[in-house]
């Protein structure tokens, strides 16, 4: 048993990139259904935590962030099991949630630095970005890292680069399916704050090509959850 998990471990890894096989159009589809499935299952506890005046209520607000988060998740490994994955582990495999080498780590470092690099100069050469504040919302601390540093980052690095950029990189060029999936993750970030969201597309382009060049998701994780830690900070 633990040698077939070894090799299944080592197939994985020298398959070529993408691991995906369900296109652009099932990628792109794909994102817009998991968005459809995040606002119904956050419908319960919208109307439960709905205040007289439209805002929600802590329990309201955690509840439709859970739920966007699951529908971020659940819609990928829907489509990876439906094309041809057999078992969790290919369904993960497949969304790019593999294993990397330590010479990642450069490639992370790159990435900080690129990004980094952007920031600085949109934020002098146009405006400084501005998101509006989530956070409060969720309550407690340790409920706003739950939600704002684990689960956010790792539902929609599965999502926007595990499902949409492998999906695409099928008929793409690298540079081509990065700046599409990065376009598509920052537009959706708009209704948190519109000069926000070139930075977000810059932050999804780089994390796109460090997915291809480390061949794994998990770095953009990491990434992902400090760049959120960050922000959360300074709010």
């Amino acid at each position: 048993m633990e040698g077939n998990l070894a090799a299944e471990g080592v197939e994985q890894r020298r398959s070529p990139f993408p691991y995906s096989n369900w296109g652009p159009g099932l990628a792109l589809g794909g994102v817009f259904m998991a968005l459809g499935t995040g606002v119904v299952m956050g419908i319960p506890a919208a109307l439960i935590g709905h205040k007289p005046n439209g805002d929600l209520t802590t329990f309201g607000n955690v509840g439709v962030q859970l739920a966007t988060a699951l529908g971020f998740l659940l819609v990928p490994m829907v489509i990876a099991a439906q094309r041809g994955a057999r078992s969790f582990r290919e369904v993960l495999g497949s969304l790019g949630v593999r294993a990397f080498r330590p010479a990642a780590l450069k490639w992370m470092l790159a990435a900080i630095g690129a990004y980094l690099l952007f920031a600085l100069a949109y934020s002098l050469l146009v405006v400084e970005p501005h998101q509006k504040d989530i956070a409060e919302g969720f309550g407690a601390i340790p409920v706003q890292v739950l939600l704002i540093v684990i689960a956010a980052p790792i539902s929609e690095e599965v999502c926007f680069r595990g499902m949409l950029f492998g999906g695409l990189r099928e008929k793409l060029p690298r540079v081509g399916a990065a700046l599409v999936s990065g376009l598509v993750f920052g537009g959706l970030h708009a209704l948190t704050g519109v000069s926000a969201v070139p930075p977000l597309i810059a932050f999804g382009f780089i994390l796109a090509l460090l997915y291809e060049k480390t061949g794994s998701i998990v770095p953009g994780i990491l990434l992902h959850m400090l760049n959120n830690s960050v922000a959360l900070l300074g709010q």
